[in-house]
């Protein structure tokens, strides 16, 4: 009886150490607030942290050290009524590299067209089949995005099933919906939900998901042994890219990976071979021809 007592604090520890997959910190910015209560966007704050991080997104066990981290920022932009509001939502997510004390940055994006009711503590909730609300639709698809990216990057196309719960959280969206809130359909321009997961599933797109298993598991996590054939090997990843650049060119995803990698491309091949340098500043010039200068600086 006594070993049994023992091992009951010993599984209850176990338990509290699993954790959900996310781990996000969140903040809602009103810089711009006129008349709505601030105190009704404290709660709203709230309630996006514990949506996002007490949310079960999937059937993996993750361990405490073991979540993703993401920066959620929601800057209110447009106090339409005392409940209804327009936003910018600010997602940055980010995984360790093996081996060291840093993190990269798998996600730097910025959402312009979150349009959004809530009344103060109104609860937000995830639904993969039927569509609840906008702001509740919105986060639950960037959180798939998020964990389709994460595995992606461990695993060859290892993000496939979230890609598709994002893609299914799309279609949920009513038309009578999306009229009234941009981002999930075609129409509404060539930077918008639609076209992030048209573009992440897309077969023209399936070598850039590719390379981004090859940049992060095979390169970046394998750099803190062998620096040289981690570089060798990302110089590939970022020809893959290239090549998906000129298939599919001005495609979303691949100006997302700019976003979140331009500066870590440059500070890794700072220290590349002179030919290296040549292929990478030659690839990325032709990636995001508006910051050659950048790359350029490499050598």
């Amino acid at each position: 009886m006594k070993k049994i007592v023992c091992l009951i604090p010993l599984l209850l520890v176990g338990l509290f150490l699993q954790a959900q997959e996310l781990n996000a910190t969140v903040r809602v910015n009103t810089q711009k607030l006129q008349t709505v209560d601030p105190k009704v966007f404290e709660t709203l704050e709230q309630t996006l942290f514990e949506f996002l991080n007490n949310q079960k997104w999937t059937n993996d066990v993750f361990e405490l050290e073991e979540r993703i981290n993401c920066n959620i920022l929601l800057t209110i932009q447009e106090e339409r009524s005392s409940t209804s509001f327009k936003a910018d939502l600010a997602i940055q997510a980010s995984r360790p590299v093996y081996g060291t004390s840093y993190e990269t940055v798998l996600l730097n994006h910025i959402d312009k067209d979150v349009t959004f009711t809530y009344e103060q503590f109104q609860p937000l909730q995830f639904s993969q089949n039927s569509y609840n609300d906008n702001l509740s639709a919105v986060l639950s698809f960037y959180a798939f995005i998020i964990l389709g990216m994460d595995y992606d990057s461990y695993a060859p196309m290892g993000g496939e099933p979230y890609f598709q719960i994002a893609q299914q959280i799309l279609n949920t969206v009513p038309q009578s919906a999306a009229a009234g809130n941009p981002g999930w359909r075609s129409l509404d321009g060539n930077r918008n939900r639609y076209w992030i997961i048209e573009n992440t599933l897309s077969p023209r797109v399936r070598p850039f998901r590719q390379s981004m298993y090859e940049y992060h598991r095979q390169s970046l996590d394998f750099m803190a042994d062998d620096v040289n054939t981690g570089r060798g090997i990302m110089v590939n990843a970022l020809t893959q890219i290239g090549e998906v650049n000129q298939a599919y060119p001005n495609s979303m995803i691949v100006q997302m990976f700019v976003n979140s990698k331009s500066l870590e491309v440059v500070e890794i091949f700072k220290k590349g071979t002179r030919q290296e340098q040549d292929q990478v500043i030659q690839i990325m010039s032709k990636i995001d021809p508006t910051n050659a200068s950048r790359y350029r600086a490499i050598r």
